[in-house]
């Protein structure tokens, strides 16, 4: 099964929660309380999103977080690569030259073909994107070999 860890998912979820907050300053306590995530968590979260340069922070009784840019400006591939590192399904879909087999595999080329387009569709969804509820399901199309 492929997954984002649980600390991406929080992440992205707190992220969601400064989006929706507009403008302002919030405290991790607050963030904690809306996301519904112990604070240490939370705390832990909001460091390594800070690291990453998508929030900033203001220290000071007023202190808080906010978004470091307009959250159509941070797509879910920027949630995910702060939290995780390098989008790659493979080692050697995100960085060449770690692996032995590389120099004779066969699949290489159609990992980096699915790698890139799993990234393409993290980096097609903003934080605006998530804080609006679809309508409708969205299709995804698929192709079925018929044999």
């Amino acid at each position: 099964m492929l997954r984002v860890s649980k600390l991406t998912d929080y992440a992205t979820a707190v992220m969601t929660c400064l989006a929706s907050a507009g403008d302002g300053v919030t405290s991790a306590q607050a963030l904690a309380e809306r996301a519904r995530l112990e604070l240490p968590t939370v705390s832990k979260l909001l460091k390594q999103l800070a690291q990453a340069g998508l929030v900033a922070s203001t220290r000071g009784i007023n202190g808080g977080y906010r978004l470091a840019r307009a959250p159509e400006r941070i797509t879910i591939a920027d949630i995910v690569t702060a939290m995780e590192g390098p989008i790659g399904m493979t080692e050697c879909s995100a960085h060449a030259g770690l692996c032995d087999h590389e120099p004779h595999c066969g699949v290489r080329v159609n990992w980096q073909r699915i790698n890139q387009a799993i990234a393409n569709a993290l980096a097609n969804v903003t934080l605006a994107d998530m804080l609006h509820v679809p309508r409708q399901r969205a299709s995804i199309p698929v192709r079925v070999a018929v044999t």
